[in-house]
């Protein structure tokens, strides 16, 4: 199992969690503009958190994720709803072919910086997009390692201005930045903030 599998029956119970997805749903309905009528996917959407969040007010997202312990409990959250317009799927864009359907929108909720291949993922939202579709990615800032603790397997962050040089490399324009978030954690008597962006980008 991955660490998300076994962490996904307990991944709603933290509120910090439920209030970012929240945050950042709102920051997209406002950068976005109105989401009536719109198809979406969610990459990496873990138990769905923010896809739930985006749901009202799209015709249908699509929820995709590489850990099965994750989508076991948004299958059982979409039943015990009764949602008609949430699909759930699983998908690695990293190593698998893309979906056929394309999407006005893609969003990502702290899960670019679990990826090495930053410009390939980028390359692929911009495949998966409609012309004129939204890319949406929330992360990290750039910070020192304090966040994950000792692990080489993960981006400490990212520098908005590099980020937006990347997506513009990949076909991204009207490039924007906000910060909807602040993850807030004590360690050793102090606590540390870390800032989350939302960049929006158009392809």
């Amino acid at each position: 199992m991955s660490e998300f599998d076994m962490q996904a029956w307990n991944w709603d119970a933290d509120a910090a969690k439920v209030e970012r997805a929240r945050r950042v749903a709102e920051a997209i309905r406002e950068m976005a503009g109105p989401l009536a009528g719109l198809r979406a996917l969610e990459y990496g959407c873990g138990t769905g958190l923010l896809g739930f969040a985006l749901q009202p007010a799209l015709a249908h997202i699509t929820l995709a994720d590489t850990s099965q312990g994750m989508l076991t409990v948004l299958r059982e959250k979409i039943a015990a709803g009764g949602v008609a317009n949430m699909t759930p799927l699983e998908l690695d864009l990293t190593a698998g072919p893309a979906p056929e359907a394309r999407y006005d929108l893609v969003c990502t909720l702290m899960t670019l910086h679990h990826i090495a291949d930053v410009d390939g993922i980028l390359a692929r939202f911009h495949d998966l997009l409609v012309p004129g579709g939204r890319l949406c990615v929330s992360d990290l800032d750039t910070e020192d390692g304090s966040f994950h603790g000792p692990r080489d397997d993960v981006h400490l962050g990212f520098d908005r201005q590099d980020l937006a040089a990347r997506m513009d490399r990949a076909g991204f324009h009207d490039i924007r930045f906000t910060t909807p978030y602040e993850i807030r954690r004590s360690t050793g008597g102090r606590e540390e903030v870390f800032p989350l962006f939302l960049a929006l980008a158009t392809r």
